[in-house]
């Protein structure tokens, strides 16, 4: 078990997974006398993205393996001793190889937490010279995670609750590291399952798939299943010819269609008995390879009536062109009426999916009142996050040795909080959340139903609220995923739509305040 978790705490990155300036930062701490300095940074963004009021946090667990599994190997820190200076004191590499995270305590928002701006995702704090150096990997498995999975809730709502949404963006990820953490993180923003196989395998997420036009088109009609044999479901009972069976359900059901028998392609019947007679508790139908109405729809369900004798039930069918919602329509419509004709109600449920690019606004066309299809399975739009492809994470030094340290910049965007800090989130009376609360870590934390004067960022005045707080535990994935779904159900409307959203407040501490204007009018700590 030990190896299998080094195994994954590698795989989600390598302490040279980072910037050449946190090396040559670390030589100059050491030389400095300073490495071993109790420092704290803090993981937070400036913005939400994609122009919404809210993000996810998440990147937690794999933060977690990284940490776990630190330690610069003899390879790693030969690899930096010959990119920096020749006369660097070799005791600085062996403190490098020395290295682990042992002595670094991480505070963060539980995996699925809706994340604000300004508000730490992370708090990192340890030996100065050690914290530094995690800064870019850290940045780099939280980023992307976060903005996937705040990405994944959005089509979330706009699909609502009962739509199934299936993540199919391996083949279009930005790489293998890409691939697995849109799998693994649109799973825990709501998508229902993926058909990464290695998200399956690691992290237990639900995998799901269909089959491919290739699949479909290898078939020509001309060839013979090696055994077209197929035993009732119930396992009593003779074996059945399938490929005979089918052939008779096809001519009930062109007879029912209005279609000629020639109509329907060999090939794709073909396919579909293949994969029937491999699956038959698991029959599904990829019906516009050629003709939706005069092939696929036909012998989808000549093959799925002819499982329906033997006692299975076909799980679905997909369509991956054309208008989808109009053709969900009509399949259903069919459905309906073939069930009626041959008296078999199961047919009228059988799921429709679709795929095919679908972006935020064809999400909302097929999510719309009435529609027909069941199952959405979406790629590119959820794991390339077009709309912004990064969420501006920021790692920033917030106390050295005890002293809160800000950064002033000449663009007010940039000013950093200073010192340790404690956040809360509140929420009002309704159960709805309020807004969160930074203060520094030295003061007493809020209580439910304590007036509280807070600084709202960006305000000139304080305002006066009365609170609940609000605290989680870290959960599992499965529970992140439902923690996150129950953590966005607390937004208000206002915060919740997708355009031009309210504002969600964060508002500062008077102390934290009062230590932000002393520093950043140059006043003594």
């Amino acid at each position: 078990m030990a190896a299998e978790w080094d195994a994954e705490g590698r795989a989600a990155a390598r302490p040279l997974l980072t910037d050449y300036y946190q090396a040559t930062m670390a030589l100059g701490y050491w030389r400095a006398g300073r490495a071993l300095d109790p420092a704290e940074f803090e993981l937070f963004f400036r913005r939400c993205p994609f122009g919404g009021s809210f993000a996810l946090a998440a990147g937690l667990r794999d933060c977690m393996r990284f940490l776990r599994t630190f330690r610069l190997l003899d390879a790693d820190v030969q690899f930096l001793a010959s990119m920096l200076p020749p006369d660097t004191d070799p005791a600085f590499f062996k403190h490098l190889r020395a290295l682990d995270c042992s002595g670094v305590t991480v505070r963060a928002l539980p995996e699925g937490s809706l994340a604000f701006p300004g508000v730490p995702l992370l708090q990192v704090s340890g030996p100065l010279l050690l914290v530094q150096l995690l800064e870019t990997p850290l940045l780099c498995l939280v980023s992307y995670a976060s903005l996937v999975a705040t990405n994944a809730a959005r089509l979330r709502l706009i699909a609502g609750p009962d739509k199934r949404l299936l993540e199919l963006g391996l083949r279009r990820a930005q790489g293998p590291d890409g691939g697995l953490t849109a799998s693994t993180y649109s799973y825990l923003g709501g998508f229902d399952s993926s058909s990464n196989v290695l998200a399956g395998q690691l992290r237990g997420v639900p995998m799901a798939g269909t089959l491919a036009h290739s699949f479909i088109t290898s078939f020509s009609g001309n060839e013979v299943p090696p055994d077209p044999m197929l035993a009732p479901a119930a396992g009593k009972g003779p074996r059945v010819d399938l490929v005979a069976s089918v052939k008779l359900w096809l001519e009930r059901v062109c007879a029912h269609l209005g279609l000629g028998l020639q109509e329907p392609h060999l090939g794709e019947q073909a396919a579909f008995v293949a994969y029937a007679l491999a699956f038959p508790r698991a029959f599904q139908g990829l019906l516009d390879t050629y003709s939706v109405r005069r092939s696929g729809l036909p012998n989808f369900l000549a093959v799925a009536l002819a499982l329906g004798e033997l006692g299975y039930r076909a799980v679905g069918v997909r369509l991956d062109s054309g208008d989808l919602l109009q053709q969900a329509q009509e399949i259903r419509r069919v459905f309906r009426t073939t069930a009626a004709q041959f008296q078999v109600p199961w047919l009228e449920a059988v799921p429709i999916a679709v795929s095919n690019n679908i972006d935020e606004e064809e999400l909302a066309r097929l999510a719309q009142e009435g529609s027909e299809v069941n199952v959405i399975g979406i790629g590119t739009s959820v794991v390339t996050c077009p709309q912004q492809p990064s969420l501006g994470c920021v790692y920033k030094l917030v106390s050295v040795g005890g002293q809160p340290r800000m950064k002033l910049t000449e663009d007010p965007e940039k000013q950093t909080l200073p010192g340790s800090k404690a956040a809360f989130r509140l929420l009002g009376s309704d159960g709805s959340l309020l807004m969160d609360l930074l203060q520094l870590a030295e003061e007493p934390p809020p209580q439910a139903g304590q007036e509280l004067r807070v600084w709202p960022r960006g305000a000139q005045e304080p305002c006066t609220v009365r609170p609940a707080q609000l605290c989680e535990p870290l959960p599992s994935l499965s529970e992140s995923r439902a923690f996150a779904q129950q953590s966005l159900s607390r937004l208000s409307p206002a915060h919740r739509r997708l355009q031009s959203p309210a504002v969600y407040q964060v508002a500062l501490s008077e102390k934290l305040r009062a230590l932000v204007d002393r520093l950043s009018a140059g006043g003594l700590l």
